[in-house]
Formats: structure tokens, C-alpha cells, sequence
């Protein structure tokens, strides 16, 4: 699953909180997953091999009827077979033989029993249950879009199950650990496109306007992969090593698809490769729904990968370089996932990580391959960061979880999963090297083909295949929280070599005073004109020698998970030689200097003399950070309207030369990267008021009508949202006018979703009353929110307290304990983070508050940096002007 990263976009799917089953569940990281082992929700007593399915879905009522044949094996003699259900309603249950059974549904546990008048001995039974459901208009269980076309509204419908929606649809063992086999049929409207995750088998024309479908069956596989799709849909497919490619798109959709499909065209063999095991489905679709979520933007069902249509198609009318780089990322990580995930699927969330995470890293390493012009290794630093910013707060935890409920399980879908995971897997990668690294996934992929894991196993073979331990070193950074700080105590330079002394605390934004943890941490270093050289830092202490009299980098290529702290002279001397380093050590220099000034342990203005002595030829990553950096702290001024206007002197005066130097206008055969630097530098000096920029995006934007020029497609959404951003009572009609005649889903929601961009509080909040009118469409209601959130969080958070069941309406159903708190995330008031408490306190069950304590935490800390951090840097600015 690709996940979102907004914090006030994310949701998660909810579960009715439950205890876990009494058995003893395996521990975090240990070895082996067995069926007595795996944590459930579910008695022990049987378990399914085959679902044989047939339903009917009421696309106009938004209902479906089914018959489900389970096959299940008996282990221990019951006379109640008990499986996972929700919003189900059952009309017959009963096994051929044996007889009907009684029905017990239970909706706060999500749980349907079937009690049968004598017990069931042990043995091979097949379960049959007739029984129907709902057709949701949230993206969970089996869920309905609706769509404008020239020709008049559409439907079409979806499944999304991940994690635990497949309850919704099938009656099921609904765990990752339950792998079953499954064959589909569906009677649907004729003419309509069915999708599956395997091809159609057989199709029958009913009469009457229906036709009977039948899938083939799939291999033994989670119930969360399981994916049907119906629609007026067109496909286009390639044969690639032997398996039909395709994309699939509403009506004449398919050509801005071509890029994705020539991405997964290029990754099936490669990944064929890396994996030493081939695709093992005869077709791998990518299906593009229009649409939104709160919490995802693709889901990796085996052989019919799902996408919302932003995350796959391009449009050359507003599509960006950003969002080519996107849809490659995505197509690799959901391809990624069709073995590590699909194929192998770890057996319980506790290991959640060892699909995202792996993905995450994977998507890097195709991107690396496929595309070095984009220099993704650098992106990776940026995900790094983003990890580190949520695992240096005290409402941290683990990458490897124990989960004990369903509920934990959504909640564990976060930055820590994902990018932590990935960026410990960089690291180790790095460490073992990468042949290595690539033998030991080969066997884990061999070994654990169509089974469950546990992180042990993927450690295991690493280690077998490098002849290098990491066991230790992958439990240090994957069973313990906490990001490690790595401190240079000592530098003395004798014969031409400098010896560095290393010490190994832990960085907190927090919590700066708590006993460190330790880590085992790997560490690599270079010196600016000099050699290279690694360690190991252990027991929190340390020391390297590389040859070399000059600065010295810690952590030089960045695939270290840690902090650098250097003492004050050596921190002047890298900066002194900063346009001498890589770029990659520039943006790693450059993050923690601004991450360690916030959190106090150096000065907050480094990083803005870093800014300063950054070369105008720098990567445009770089120069894209800096970019970043600036308007993050122009935000911290909000409500400061003397200092922030002196702060914003200094922006225009650093980045004005970088737009001058780019240009509104792209050259023939520049690199992507430069555009997304174009891009950022306009939003940035137009968005933040610089005059010059601001009049340039006005008259283009009312040039757009006559001159076909004025606004070009990668330059579009910026544009727009700099003018939607100042907009006026009279602008912001204009495109709300513009965005109701609009037919293209794509377009269409970009403008709504601009129309919730207006700094003016009073269009804000005519944005957000909007939002909760059926004008937008269902699934953008929540996106037109989170955007008045990222301008203004109390403004959003205390609206949407005040119309909170209208809100929660319009999120995914599962997302109700995630959404409402973290649109004001984005606050720095102490008042701010008492209301969030307060609705946690008042709306969410004490054990599924950790959402709400992380925006708690990420609104004082922000309170923290206005109060300690803002003064240097208005003196800096004083100074600087």
C-alpha cells in the first residue's frame, strides 16, 4: 500500500477493538511463525483453504447479495465455527451433512458465529453461507465512485481491504496469517468490464441485461488481497516475460496511463531478477479509480493493483514532473509488494514493516535503476527525515510492534513503518553490501513463497548469505524506538590521517534529558579532499581514522539512520567547504543542522548559513530544500506579522536569484529535477507575497483563457494554487465556477481542492462548509479539509469538532480516530493541543489515542520553536537585511 503522508490527509481503517486471542502470541522478531504462534482475533479450532464465492451487486441501491462456499479444516472438535464479519447480514449458514447452524453476530467484535446442533469432529467441512451486505461510498470493503463524464454521471465499484475490510465483503478468517485460495464469480450488468485479481475464466450472457463472470482461481493468498472492480473501463496490456501487463482506466483514460504501463512493462522482469523467483499470475492489471482517501493512494492486491487516478495517470493539461517521479515510485512499490507482501506476507502486523518498509526501499532501488537522472538517492534522504521528525518525539514506538488488535494494526500504517523501515534497510544494506543483501532476499523469496514470516526470517538469510552479522544491529533499529545521535567529541589530524572519537547518545525534540538507548550503529566517514573509512560504534562509544587532514563528514552518503552532532569548529569548517561535498552529504549536513538547531542541540541559524553558502549550481534537490526549509519557517511567524515580514526579506533576496536563474519558462531537454525546482521556487516567493513572483502568476493565470502558453501543464496546480492561495471573494467564485463545469476528474479535483488553499480566513471557511456539501464528491470532501488545515489548523480542527458526525461522513470509515485530530497538527498554541486532548479524551476509546497524542506532541513542539528557536533567527534576519 502506498500511504499518504499529509498527517491531517492519513487515515486508518478501523477496527471494533477486541482482545487478541489467549494463546501466546510470538514475540517481536523472533523466529518462526506458526499457527499455534500467530496472535488472532479467532479460536484456534479451524481454519479455511478455499473461498468459493458468487455475488450480486445492486450498484443503484449500494447493496450486494452473496453464497460463499468456504472449504475448512477442523483441528480440534467445536461444535461453533466463528469468523470475522461486519456489516453482514445472514440468511442461511449450514455444511452439507451436517446441517444448519444457529447465527450469532457480533458487531462491536466484528465476529459472525455459526453453531451447529452437534459438534464437528475434526476434519475437511465446506461451510456454506448466503448472506448480504453494503456497497460503501468510502474507499473500504467493496465501494462505489461516482463520476462526471460528457456524457452524464458514472459509477463504478471497488474493493479495498487492507487491513481489515475483506469482513465487509466475505465472511472470512480476515488475518494475514489464514492464506487461502479463491475463486470469484459475479453476475453483473452487461457490458460492463469485471476485474479480478486473476483473468476471467468463463463469461455467460444471462439475458436480461446480466452476465455471469467467473474468475480463475488464485494462488493461496491473505484475504486483504483479494480485489474486484466493475465499471465502463477500457484496458490496454503488453506481454511481458510470459504475463499480460495492463492498465486499466475509465473510458478513454488509457493514454495517460502509457507511462505507467510502460514502467510496469520495465519492472516485471527486473523485479523477476532482484527476486530470483518470477511473477508467478498470468496478468498483473493497474487499475486507476477516480477518487480520493485519507489514508492511501494504492493498494497492492495481487494481480489487479489498485490506484486512485492521480497516483497513475498523467495528464499533460496539469500533470507535473513531480507527478512522473510519483507514479514510477508507486507502480515499484505496489510491483515490489507483488512478492514481498503477496508472495511472502509477514504473519501478523507486528511485521507490517516487512512490506512497507521493503517496498519503500524497493521503489528507491528501481527508481536508482530506471531513472538515475532523478538522483533518488537523495529523495531518500528526504523520507529518512520524515521518519525521524515522528521517531524523535516521545509518542514514538517501534518499527517491529507487538500488535494485539486489529485497531493497533491500522494505527501502525505511519511514517515509522515506512520510511524508518526503509531507511534501516538502507542502512544494512549498505552495511552487508548489495550482492549480498540481493543473495539473502533470493532465499528468503525461495523459502517463504506463498507462507507467512516474521522479521528474524529476513534477518537470517541476510546473514547466511553476507557471512556478516546484523542481527544484533537490525534489532537495535527495528525492536527499540528512538533515533541515535552521534556525537564528534574529538578530531586530531597526525601523518595525514584524522582520527575521530564518536559517542552515541540519542536525539529527542522532547525529551532532550532522558537516559539515551544504545544502538550498535554502523558508521561510514570521509574527509573533504581525503579517503574514506567505516565502523561500528558500540556500546556508545567509538572511533575512526581516514585518511585525510580536512572537515570531516559523518555519516558521508547518507545511509545512515542517525543524527551527527559536530563540535562548533568542526561544524565552521564543513560549512566553510560546503560547496566541495557531494550533493547528498550537502542535504544530509544541511537536515541535521536544521533538525538539530530546532531541537536546541546546535544553533536554529546554521542551517540558514549553510543557505547561504550553498552554491546557485546546486543539485536542485538541494536548492529544493532550502526552498522547503524557508517557507517552514515562515510558518512558524504566523500571527507575527512585523517579523514575519523581515524574515520574508531574506527569502526573497536568497531565492529571487534561483528563479531568476531557472526561469518561468522550461528549456528544451532540462532534467525533471530543475522543473520541480521551478515549480517550488514560484509557489514559494508568489505564495509567500514577494511582489514580482505574485504579479507574474496573476497575469498568467488571467492570461490562461487567450494564450495557450501563459500556463503550462507542469506549472498549472502551482499557479493556481499561488491565485487561489491570495484570492479574493471574486477569484475564489471564479474557481469554484470553473471547478463546477469542469468533467475531468483529475482537473475537477485539483480545483476544489485549490478552492480550500485561500489564506483569508472567511474563504476558508466557505472551503470548508463546501466541503460538506455533495458539490465536490464524496471522496474529496476530507481532502478540501485537510488543505484549510494546512493554512489554518485551529481554525479547520475546531470547525470540524463543531460538525464532527457531518466530517466523519465524509472520511473513510475506518479513519474516525486519526482525521479530526490531526488537522491540527499543524498548530503551535498550548491552547490548541488542551482541545485535541480534550475531543480525544471525549470521542476516542482510551486505547486508540495514539494519533491524537502524536498531534498533541507535534503542536507543542511546534509551540516550543516559536518560543525558544524564533528569536535567533528573527536576530539573524535583522542582520541579514
Amino acid at each position: 500500500m502506498r500511504r499518504l503522508l499529509s498527517s491531517a490527509a492519513v487515515a486508518v481503517m478501523l477496527f471494533a477493538a477486541g482482545s487478541a486471542a489467549a494463546a501466546t502470541p510470538a514475540a517481536p522478531g523472533s523466529k518462526g511463525a506458526t499457527f499455534a504462534s500467530v496472535t488472532t482475533q479467532l479460536p484456534r479450532n479451524v481454519r479455511p483453504s478455499h473461498y468459493d464465492l458468487a455475488f450480486t451487486p445492486d450498484v443503484d441501491k449500494l447493496t450486494f447479495t452473496a453464497t460463499v462456499k468456504i472449504a475448512i479444516e477442523v483441528v480440534e472438535p467445536t461444535s461453533t465455527v466463528t469468523l470475522q464479519a461486519a456489516d453482514l447480514t445472514f440468511s442461511k449458514a449450514q455444511i452439507a451433512g451436517v446441517g444448519s447452524a444457529t447465527i450469532k453476530v457480533d458487531e462491536e467484535a466484528q465476529t459472525a458465529a455459526f453453531t451447529f446442533a452437534k459438534p464437528l469432529s475434526k476434519g475437511k467441512y465446506v461451510l456454506t453461507l448466503d448472506y448480504a451486505g453494503k456497497i460503501y461510498k468510502q474507499a473500504a470493503g467493496l465501494f462505489a465512485l461516482d463520476y462526471d463524464t460528457e456524457a452524464g454521471k458514472k459509477r463504478a465499484l471497488y474493493t479495498q481491504f487492507e487491513n481489515s475490510d475483506a469482513r465487509r465483503f466475505i465472511p472470512s478468517w480476515d488475518e494475514p496469517f489464514y492464506k487461502a485460495t479463491y475463486t470469484v464469480e459475479a453476475t453483473i450488468p452487461t457490458g460492463q468490464m469485471a476485474l479480478g485479481n486473476m483473468p476471467i475464466a468463463s463469461s455467460k450472457d444471462l439475458g436480461g441485461g446480466k452476465t455471469l463472470v467467473k474468475f480463475a482461481t488464485s494462488p493461496k493468498m491473505s484475504t486483504y488481497l483479494l480485489f474486484f472492480g466493475l465499471g465502463e473501463f477500457d484496458r490496454a496490456t503488453r506481454k511481458v516475460a510470459g504475463v499480460d501487463v495492463g492498465v486499466v482506466t475509465k473510458k478513454g483514460d488509457t493514454p495517460k496511463a502509457e507511462f505507467a504501463l510502460t514502467s510496469a512493462a520495465d519492472l516485471l522482469p527486473w523485479f523477476n531478477d532482484y527476486f530470483g523467483t518470477a511473477y508467478p499470475l498470468p496478468a498483473l492489471d493497474n487499475i486507476a479509480a477516480p477518487g480520493r482517501s485519507q489514508f492511501f493512494s494504492a493498494m497492492e492486491n495481487w494481480g489487479a493493483i489498485f490506484y486512485f487516478e492521480y497516483a497513475m495517470l498523467l495528464d499533460p493539461k496539469i500533470s507535473t514532473q513531480t507527478d512522473k517521479k510519483n507514479v514510477f515510485t508507486t507502480v515499484a512499490h505496489e510491483m515490489a509488494h507483488q512478492w514481498f507482501g503477496d508472495l511472502v506476507t509477514m504473519a501478523w502486523w507486528d511485521d507490517l514493516w516487512l512490506n512497507e518498509g521493503f517496498a519503500s526501499w524497493m521503489e528507491g532501488r528501481a527508481t536508482e535503476h530506471f531513472h538515475p537522472e532523478w538522483n533518488s538517492a537523495l529523495a531518500a534522504v528526504g523520507g529518512r527525515e520524515y521518519a525521524m521528525g515522528l521517531d524523535a518525539l516521545v509518542t514514538t514506538h517501534p518499527v517491529v510492534q507487538h500488535v494485539e488488535t486489529v485497531e493497533q494494526a491500522s494505527q501502525a500504517f505511519d511514517g515509522i513503518t515506512y520510511q524508518k523501515g526503509e531507511a534501516v534497510i538502507r542502512m544494512l544494506e549498505s552495511y552487508v553490501g548489495h550482492d549480498a543483501w540481493r543473495t539473502g532476499v533470493r532465499a528468503y523469496m525461495k523459502k517463504h513463497a506463498h507462507g507467512n514470516t516474521v522479521s528474524d526470517d529476513l534477518w537470517s538469510a541476510v546473514e547466511a548469505s553476507a557471512g556478516k552479522p546484523i542481527l544484533d544491529i537490525a534489532h537495535d533499529f527495528t525492536l527499540q524506538p528512538g533515533v541515535p545521535l552521534i556525537t564528534v567529541t574529538d578530531a586530531t589530524c597526525a601523518a595525514g590521517k584524522t582520527t575521530l572519537t564518536l559517542t552515541q547518545g540519542q536525539f529527542s525534540k522532547d525529551a532532550p534529558d532522558k537516559k539515551p538507548l544504545t544502538w550498535r550503529v554502523p558508521v561510514t566517514v570521509k574527509a573533504v579532499g581525503g579517503g574514506e573509512a567505516k565502523t561500528l560504534v558500540t556500546g556508545g562509544k567509538g572511533s575512526v581514522t581516514v585518511d585525510g587532514c580536512g572537515p570531516v563528514v559523518v555519516n558521508a552518503g547518507q545511509s545512515g539512520y542517525f543524527r551527527v552532532q559536530y563540535r562548533p569548529a568542526d561544524f565552521a569548517a564543513i560549512a566553510k567547504d560546503f560547496a566541495k561535498l557531494p550533493s547528498i552529504d550537502q542535504l544530509g549536513v544541511m537536515s541535521d543542522a536544521w533538525s538539530m538547531g530546532l531541537a536546541g542541540y546546535q544553533p536554529a541559524t546554521d542551517f540558514l548559513d549553510l543557505a547561504k553558502a550553498t552554491p546557485d549550481s546546486a543539485d536542485p534537490q538541494v536548492l529544493s530544500k532550502i526552498v522547503s526549509v524557508m517557507e517552514a519557517i515562515d510558518s512558524y511567524y504566523d500571527g507575527m506579522p512585523a517579523e514575519q515580514a523581515a524574515f520574508r526579506k531574506v527569502v526573497y533576496a536568497r531565492l529571487s536569484p534561483l528563479l531568476d536563474q531557472v526561469g518561468w519558462t522550461a528549456k528544451a531537454g532540462e532534467p525533471d529535477n530543475v522543473g520541480i525546482l521551478r515549480g517550488s521556487l514560484i509557489g514559494a516567493l508568489a505564495g509567500l507575497g514577494e511582489p514580482k513572483a505574485l504579479a507574474e502568476a496573476r497575469r498568467r493565470y488571467a492570461a490562461d483563457k487567450t494564450d495557450p502558453t501563459a500556463v503550462p501543464g507542469p506549472l498549472r496546480r502551482t499557479i493556481l494554487a499561488v491565485v487561489a492561495k491570495h484570492a479574493d471573494q471574486v477569484t475564489w467564485d471564479a474557481i469554484r465556477a470553473q471547478a463546477q463545469a469542469e468533467k475531468t476528474p483529475l482537473i475537477r479535483a485539483q480545483l476544489y481542492t485549490q478552492l480550500a488553499g485561500a489564506a483569508d480566513p472567511a474563504l476558508a471557511r466557505q472551503a470548508l462548509d463546501l466541503a460538506l456539501t455533495p458539490e465536490p464528491g464524496e471522496t474529496l470532501s476530507s481532502t478540501m479539509i485537510s488543505r484549510v488545515a494546512g493554512q489554518h489548523p485551529e481554525l479547520a480542527f475546531d470547525w470540524a469538532v463543531a460538525h464532527k458526525d457531518q466530517v466523519n461522513e465524509k472520511v473513510d470509515n475506518s479513519a474516525r480516530t486519526r482525521f479530526i485530530p490531526g488537522l491540527g497538527a499543524g498548530g503551535a498554541t498550548p491552547a490548541l493541543a488542551e482541545k485535541i486532548k480534550a475531543y480525544a479524551a471525549a470521542n476516542i476509546a482510551e486505547g486508540s489515542r495514539k494519533e491524537a497524542d502524536k498531534a498533541v506532541a507535534a503542536v507543542m513542539n511546534r509551540a516550543k520553536i516559536r518560543e525558544q528557536r524564533l528569536p535567533a533567527i528573527t536576530a539573524w534576519a535583522a542582520k541579514a537585511n
